[in-house]
Order: structure tokens, then sequence, then C-alpha cells
């Protein structure tokens, strides 16, 4: 939703930011494969150390790394379909290595699973409409995109540690969190699910009036 408001002056924050990429010879696809290890590597430490300021910051950094794989293709006109759906496939792979990181350091599974089953459907519910008709990227103003759901993630790391700083256990923030999380990825997949029964109920009108002329 925020992504696709403002997805232009992002558009063009990124593209300054992967200049520095460009110029140590990054492509695209090497830029997506980083920030996915970056992502694995930080949820891989968190059970480790514990730490939501150092796991929150870490992420913070490696998915604004990651964002930066389209702004190198968009600069070096490297632009593939094969490099989409690779940035697509990294995208949930991170997402729920995240969930998983909490759901294993802080005994929250069932919270976690609600979660990201949410968050996979949303991907889904538009990706198999793209079966059905032609679909493209844009105009899906989704509550729980992409860039949503990466913020309340790291938002939530850090509420925990500052929660845990005050006196509380990391449960006590993360728990609540994650079933609120839950519900807003799965209402958003409702909410998409809908757009794409409207959108293939008019495709479906259209092909029977062509086939009608």
């Amino acid at each position: 939703m925020i992504d696709g408001r403002f997805g232009s002056p992002m558009n063009g924050l990124w593209e300054w930011l992967a200049r520095g990429l460009v110029r140590m010879g990054l492509s695209p696809n090497a830029v997506t494969w980083t920030g996915g290890a970056l992502v694995v590597a930080a949820c891989l430490a968190y059970p480790m150390h514990g730490n939501g300021w150092v796991f929150g910051t870490w992420l913070a950094v490696a998915f604004a790394f990651d964002g930066l794989d389209g702004a190198v293709a968009r600069l070096t006109n490297r632009s593939t379909h094969g490099g989409g759906y690779l940035d697509a496939v990294i995208d949930r792979y991170q997402e729920a290595a995240v969930l998983a990181s909490l759901a294993y350091a802080h005994n929250l599974w069932a919270e976690a699973f609600l979660a990201v089953t949410g968050a996979m459907l949303i991907s889904y519910n538009k990706a198999r409409v793209a079966v059905e008709m032609p679909v493209d990227n844009g105009n899906w103003p989704d509550l729980m995109e992409r860039f949503e759901r990466v913020v309340f993630m790291v938002m939530m790391v850090f509420a925990s540690q500052a929660g845990h700083m005050a006196g509380w256990r990391h449960e006590d923030v993360l728990q609540p969190a994650l079933l609120f999380f839950a519900v807003l990825v799965h209402f958003s997949a409702l909410q998409r699910f809908a757009r794409a029964r409207r959108r293939l109920s008019d495709h479906d009108h259209l092909a029977d009036r062509s086939n009608k002329q």
C-alpha cells in the first residue's frame, strides 16, 4: 500500500543508493542473493545472542540492501523476468526466516505459523490470478504488502527489546504482536482474494462478450 502510493519518490531514493552497487559491478541477481543471505544470517544468529536491537538493525539494513536489486536492474538496463521471479521467491524465504527465527527463539510456533501462512497467501492470491488472466504488478493496493510486512516485523523486534529493557519478557510483546500481524496479513489475503475474484469475473464477462460477437 505504501510502496504503491509513494513508489516514484522511493524509486528515486533506491536508485541513488544503488549507484554505489552499480559502480562496484554487482548484478541485480547478486544483490538479490546477498540480501537474502544477510537476512538468513541475521535470523540464524538471533536465537544465539537474543538482542533485539542487533537483530532489528541487521534486518533493517539487510532488507534495505535487498530492496536495491530492482534499482540496480533499472540503472543497468538488466531487468529480466527471471530476475523478478528470483526476487519474489527470495522475498518469501526472507519473511519465513524472520518468523521462524522468532518462533524458535521464543517458542511462538503457533503465532508464527498463523503469520507466515497469511503472508504467503497475500503473494499467492495475486500470483495465482496470472495463471488465469494477464495481470500487472501494480494496482494491488492492499493493506499489508511486502513493504508494510517488513516494517512491521522490524518494529516488532525493536518493541520486544524495548519491552525487555522495561522488565517484560520478550514473549509478552512478541506474542500479541505476532497475533496482530497474523490478523492483518490474513485480512490482506482476503482483501486480495476479493480483488482477484472481481478482476477474474470482469475478465470472464469480457471473454463471454467477445465469444458472442
